[in-house]
């Protein structure tokens, strides 16, 4: 089961206080959205220093991170 949680449009650091806030309210993986890569590589640093699996996937200009706990 994913949670999406859409990060498009926002600066740091409010991409990454939504994805922390997630992951302590909700035990689903998740699927974040996001549209910057300085977004990307915080919430990437973030999932793993929490101990979660990253991918990333790009779809032009956004990107699609996976976080599996």
């Amino acid at each position: 089961m994913w949670q999406e949680v859409d990060a498009r449009g926002l600066s740091c650091p409010q991409p990454v206080v939504l994805v922390k806030k997630a992951m302590e309210t909700s035990k689903a993986n998740l699927e974040v959205l996001v549209d910057n890569t300085t977004a990307r590589d915080n919430i990437v640093r973030f999932s793993k220093n929490s101990g979660c699996k990253t991918d990333i996937i790009s779809s032009g200009q956004e990107f699609i991170i996976k976080i599996s706990r």
